[in-house]
């Protein structure tokens, strides 16, 4: 089992940056591939982001390529998004995920997943 628990959302104006967290417990952190995935009210589940249990190789899509950056400690068994110049449609809840295959579209699927981190932008 993996047990993966989020941090770092919050509220932020238009324009602004946050760094979430992603950080795991339980069987070997880096062995895992990780997404980030999120969700907005009304609207499905879509993938943002990912990077290989080696951290060689990341997958971003479309609508936040050159804004957020996804990197990963192994030591810390810790995921990061960073994300910069949020616009109020990136308002959601944030969720990671973690599997033993990469997939290069991101999406999965994924074996384990953590309950998500509200990331609320203002305009």
């Amino acid at each position: 089992q993996v047990q993966l628990v989020e941090s770092g959302g919050g509220l932020v104006q238009a324009g602004g940056s946050l760094r979430l967290s992603c950080t795991a417990s339980g069987r070997a952190f880096s062995g895992y591939n990780i997404g980030w995935f999120r969700q907005a009210p009304g609207k499905e589940r879509e993938s943002v982001a990912a990077i290989s249990w080696s951290g060689g190789s990341t997958y971003y899509a479309y609508f936040v390529e050159g804004r957020f950056s996804i990197s990963r400690d192994n030591a810390k068994n810790t995921v990061y998004l960073q994300m910069n110049s949020l616009q109020p449609d990136d308002t959601a809840v944030y969720s990671c995920a973690a599997g033993l295959t990469w997939y290069t579209n991101g999406k999965g699927p994924y074996e384990y997943w953590g309950q998500g981190t509200q990331v609320t932008v203002s305009s």
